[in-house]
């Protein structure tokens, strides 16, 4: 008979276990999150890591939970950070397979927040860094298991500008019926442009007009996990086979395989089986191949062989169309122009920064009851925004309006009234009042000390003439570009 006193201490000894595996778990965490918040900048890391909440891990599936407070916020999180969240727990503790986001258990979930028309991210770009598909694999464990591509990022829904034209026809190329003229395909550019919308884009296309081909797609990191593992494993015939038997293989973030000699060996050699046998590769990275250090030649060779396609920052242009895409997907809600106009101007780094703003005002408005504003926007985008801004100075603003229209600096300041020199003078006055926050006495003391009634008027005449002189407009755009780049 077990005595009473046995069962308590034994619930006791149970209790204690438990306090220390969570004081444990809450020191990896710490460590893992650290590492984070150097690795995404404190805005992203305030805002999306640092709500996690810890759960336990179930011993026998080797599941750890992370919540989160909102349905919102989990798969924003889920979307964007799931595989570098589970590659660092592996790493720091060999006992978790998986890592589960999800909501936190009793916290309100907001299931009709329509911030996407899909369900799923409507930018041009994505951070899934794990998927494997192919109309014969479906199914399958391991290297070859598949959690199949977002619906979502499709060519049709990539918006296309002269910034990203170039790398969205070699996509197209890549993944049609005929055989393409280059392979491998490299894609460069930085976060959050549309790299990996395009590599999933590709996959989609390929698999409709190659219907029983089987594709990988994944990131250089999970490439390295399954690598160290099939080598651990002693199955490094498997991974070897099952790699080299793929029609398509799409692989993101190939900065990540710096440094590590053997996967870069199996990386060569599979590269060279894939390319003798007429299959498909397509890379994508934040820096041209050239660029990547600690990369053997041979490979970086490899790498470059084909097509580098080159996506540059989306111009303001591009930002309008973006945004004016994604707010189709929340019809009947209408965002004034303004307030696009606002965001495509200041939000600048990328796409993905872009589109999250737009989400997140309107997520705000919906669950409060606001409208749309321009004052709203200024007010819960502050962090976005102030990360954007690059500050542009009147003197800047001056001395690219003296260069384009040729003709001399001090004409800023000067009394003359020659058309020559009066026009470019309101341009310079109204450039400053947009991409400044100076006042407009501010304005009018950097331009001779003229009064603020004469910048207002010089503000008004050019939004007039933008509207009416498609000349006028065109300088404008112009001058714009040359001072946001």
């Amino acid at each position: 008979m077990v005595k009473s006193g046995d069962l308590a201490n034994k619930r006791k000894a149970k209790d204690d276990m438990e306090d220390l595996e969570a004081v444990n778990l809450a020191a990896d965490w710490a460590d893992i999150s650290q590492g984070l918040r150097k690795d995404l900048g404190h805005q992203l890391h305030s805002q999306w890591i640092k709500p996690i909440q810890l759960g336990k891990i179930d011993n026998e599936s080797g599941t750890l939970d992370l919540f989160l407070p909102t349905e919102f916020s989990a798969n924003w999180v889920k979307d964007r950070f799931a595989d570098r969240l589970s590659l660092a727990w592996k790493i720091a503790r060999s006992e978790v397979r998986k890592v589960n986001i999800s909501v936190h258990p009793g916290r309100r979930q907001v299931a009709d927040l329509r911030l996407h028309g899909d369900g799923r991210r409507p930018a041009n770009d994505a951070d899934h860094s794990m998927m494997a598909i192919g109309a014969d694999t479906l199914g399958d464990h391991g290297f070859t298991s598949s959690v199949g591509l977002d619906a979502s990022l499709s060519f049709a829904a990539f918006v296309t500008g002269e910034a990203n034209i170039l790398a969205f026809n070699a996509a197209q190329r890549m993944s049609a019926t005929e055989k393409p003229q280059f392979s491998p395909l490299y894609l460069k550019g930085a976060t959050g442009q549309g790299k990996t919308h395009l590599l999933h884009a590709i996959g989609h296309t390929f698999l409709k007009t190659h219907t029983r081909s089987r594709i990988f797609y994944c990131s250089a990191e999970r490439f390295m996990v399954e690598f160290v593992q099939a080598l651990k494993a002693n199955r490094m015939m498997e991974f070897k086979a099952r790699l080299r038997s793929f029609d398509l293989l799409l692989v993101d973030d190939i900065q990540f395989i710096i440094g590590k000699a053997s996967a870069q060996e199996e990386l060569l050699y599979t590269i060279d089986a894939l390319l003798n046998e007429g299959k498909r590769l397509v890379f994508a990275a934040d820096r041209a191949p050239q660029a990547l250090d600690g990369v053997e030649p041979r490979l970086l060779s490899r790498l470059s062989m084909g097509l580098v396609a080159d996506i540059q920052p989306a111009d303001i242009e591009l930002r309008k169309k973006i945004l004016h895409s994604k707010l189709s997907k929340f019809a009947p809600l209408s965002v004034p122009e303004d307030v696009l106009e606002f965001l495509a101007r200041t939000i600048t780094r990328n796409v993905r920064e872009l589109v999250g703003g737009l989400n997140k005002l309107i997520a705000y408005a919906q669950l409060t009851g606001q409208e749309v504003s321009l004052q709203l926007a200024e007010e819960q985008l502050t962090d976005i925004l102030s990360a954007n801004r690059r500050r542009i100075t009147i003197d800047e603003i001056q001395r690219t309006v003296c260069q384009f229209y040729r003709i001399d600096r001090s004409e800023m300041s000067s009394k003359r009234r020659a058309r020559a020199v009066v026009r470019p003078r309101q341009v310079a006055m109204y450039l400053s009042k947009v991409l400044t926050p100076r006042s407009y006495p501010e304005i009018g003391r950097k331009f001779g000390g003229r009064d603020h009634s004469t910048v207002i008027h010089a503000v008004r005449l050019i939004e007039d003439l933008r509207e009416r002189d498609a000349d006028m407009d065109g300088d404008v755009r112009s001058l714009l570009r040359q001072l946001e780049s």
